[in-house]
């Protein structure tokens, strides 16, 4: 009875069709080369780095208190969010060399090549800082000094009332009362 002549092939085992497999692999191969051979994909072109032209905020969430749920926003959550690269970074230090780094720049459209600076740049960009730090150190070394006059004046005249304010000392009939006052 269990010899069966009726049953069916009851052989589980997988069975691998290796000409059909052969087909395919040498049809992806084929396509491989096409694309190798044909035109050349052109690279994207990417602008040189420039600096940024705003300043990084990072210490507008200093010392807050957010709750986070299950269903808050990845850019509400805890940490530092980057809208270009739909990330968030835990701390701040990694947000910067986030910032900095190749991911950022390629997702802005810029490579992490610097342009080439000559040396009539170099020389105006050195006289137009000279300008600026003349200029600072003008302003702030004349509000410096009246500042100092200020405070001077200031102190002098908190120290005149404090000693109008003092009161004559007692001497030692005046330190006896005292005690004679407490001690009753």
């Amino acid at each position: 009875m269990a010899s069966g002549s009726g049953t069916k092939n009851l052989d589980f085992r997988r069975k691998w069709d290796k000409d059909e497999y052969e087909k395919l692999a040498e049809k992806r191969l084929t396509e491989e080369r096409e694309k190798k051979d044909g035109k050349p994909v052109q690279p994207v072109k990417r602008e040189l780095l420039r600096h940024r032209d705003y300043k990084v905020d990072l210490e507008s969430k200093l010392g807050k208190t957010i709750v986070i749920t299950k269903t808050t926003p990845q850019s509400e959550m805890g940490g530092y969010y980057c809208n270009v690269c739909d990330c968030v970074v835990k701390d701040s230090i990694n947000f910067l060399d986030h910032i900095n780094g190749k991911k950022h720049q390629r997702n802005l459209g810029m490579s992490m090549r610097v342009e080439r600076s000559t040396l009539d740049q170099v020389k105006k960009r050195f006289e137009v800082n000279k300008k600026k730090m003349e200029e600072k150190q003008k302003d702030y070394d004349f509000e410096e000094r009246m500042k100092e006059l200020r405070e001077e004046a200031l102190g002098r005249t908190c120290l005149m009332q404090k000693r109008k304010r003092k009161k004559p000392h007692m001497g030692a009939l005046g330190s006896q009362r005292l005690f004679n006052m407490y001690n009753k």
